[in-house]
């Protein structure tokens, strides 16, 4: 026996379970001092129960500890799945004016909390865990936190500590304009175990932003119907579209941004559609001719209030540099699981679930019928329209005859009335 080769200790097990217990569970984590009087980092026992269980777990030890009045609630409640994420607040917010009420980035008040909305984001794709996601207009980083919740869901069980370690730092990056929406964003993520996202203060559509071919998924709601100052805006962008409206130029950027076979969901006003200017044009047919444009979803105009009653659309496409469009699969989603109007309460109606099943099931929307909810158009059609991406250029409807009596037989009808009116008045004028 070859006693140079043997191993004459053994593995460290309580460091190796340390290490995994850190990286599926970073609250858990704390310091205390050992015997030699050194500190070292150890895993608080209660804190570790609370982040396993769905039930508040009561403990008997105090320690010193950043704490406050139900904590463990907190925990719990932090755990849970989210119905809601954060938001600016309307009545208290002042815009860079003075103005009371005022909002200085239209994104704001866009992207609510509608979490079915996001949910329908992100199901569209199937996350990866070693995707980098970002958002380059991403206000409180709720489309961020849904993408990591929805990981957390999926692979919780199978991820790796290097998985781990890239879920809780440079998978998830943000950008915007505003100090105090990215504050609220990072706190967002952190509240979620993303430690270290990246979130940065840049103005992404300018010449500050030169990021490119950086990342593989983007999950955006750009700002809607906001102009920029023509000379901040970065040349690549108007290369792709010359315009100033910021719904058109964050397209061109999640082009730009991601990787080639990157994928993009983003949320856009019906403008973008269908509009004439050669920028809509110029951008929408940079999407179809260019790159792969799978899908375009219609939302019905009231999915975002109360904060905005516009009509808006998901686009999803890849970003390929070599074209890839063959068919373009549409849904005319006329339900979200609430309310259209200002209150959005629960109803039973909801496409999201159909939505997300015909989406990973493309081969079989063939055969769809325009007048049903989806179907899917032929490229050359779309080309041929001025690459017109509004479901209602290739929507049919079926109009069903509807029969009416003869005009004879209505005049007759309206007599009748009329004299049954003139007796009904003079009974009333006897009674007088």
């Amino acid at each position: 026996m070859n006693m140079d080769k043997l191993k004459m200790h053994t593995p460290n097990r309580a460091d190796d379970n340390f290490k995994k217990l850190a990286a599926l569970f970073p609250n858990a984590v704390t310091e205390t001092i050992n015997e030699n009087g050194e500190v070292v980092r150890a895993i608080d026992k209660d804190v570790l129960m609370q982040e396993i269980s769905c039930t508040v777990v009561e403990g008997n030890e105090e320690r010193y500890q950043f704490t406050w009045p139900d904590k463990k609630k907190s925990v719990l409640l932090a755990n849970a799945p989210i119905a809601k994420t954060l938001r600016p607040c309307r009545e208290e917010s002042v815009g860079k004016d003075g103005t009371p009420g005022g909002f200085d980035s239209e994104n704001l008040y866009i992207e609510g909390d509608n979490l079915e909305v996001l949910k329908l984001l992100q199901e569209t794709y199937l996350g990866k865990i070693k995707m980098i996601y970002i958002d380059p207009a991403c206000g409180t980083a709720g489309f961020l936190v849904s993408a990591s919740e929805y990981i957390r869901k999926h692979y919780e069980d199978t991820m790796t500590q290097e998985q781990w370690e890239h879920f809780s730092g440079e998978a998830f990056t943000g950008f915007d304009t505003d100090r105090t929406m990215l504050r609220i964003s990072a706190m967002n993520l952190m509240l979620h175990s993303i430690s270290h996202p990246e979130i940065d203060y840049k103005d992404s559509v300018s010449k500050q932003n030169e990021i490119r071919d950086k990342f593989t998924l983007c999950l955006a709601n750009p700002p809607f119907k906001g102009t920029v100052d023509a000379e901040s805006i970065n040349d690549n962008l108007k290369a792709v579209t010359n315009t100033k409206k910021t719904e058109l130029l964050f397209l061109a950027l999640f082009l730009r941004m991601l990787k080639k076979g990157g994928r993009c969901a983003c949320i856009v006003p019906d403008g973008v559609l269908f509009g004439s200017s050669k920028a809509h044009k110029a951008i929408r047919k940079e999407l179809v001719e260019n790159h792969h444009l799978r899908a375009v979803i219609s939302m019905p105009s009231g999915v975002f209030k109360p904060y905005a009653g516009v009509s808006t659309a998901v686009l999803v496409f890849t970003k390929t540099g070599a074209g890839g469009t063959d068919r373009v699969w549409f849904y005319d989603m006329q339900a979200d699981g609430f309310s259209l109007d200002d209150k959005r309460s629960p109803v039973d109606d909801n496409d999201i679930p159909d939505i997300i099943r015909r989406f990973h099931n493309l081969e079989q929307e063939a055969d769809r019928k325009r007048t049903e909810k989806s179907f899917l158009v032929p490229k050359q059609e779309i080309a041929d329209n001025d690459y017109d991406l509004s479901i209602n250029k290739y929507k049919k409807v079926d109009y069903v005859p509807v029969a009416y009596p003869p005009t004879e037989e209505i005049l007759k009808d309206l007599h009748a009335l009329e004299a049954e009116i003139t007796a009904g008045l003079k009974e009333l004028e006897g009674m007088l």
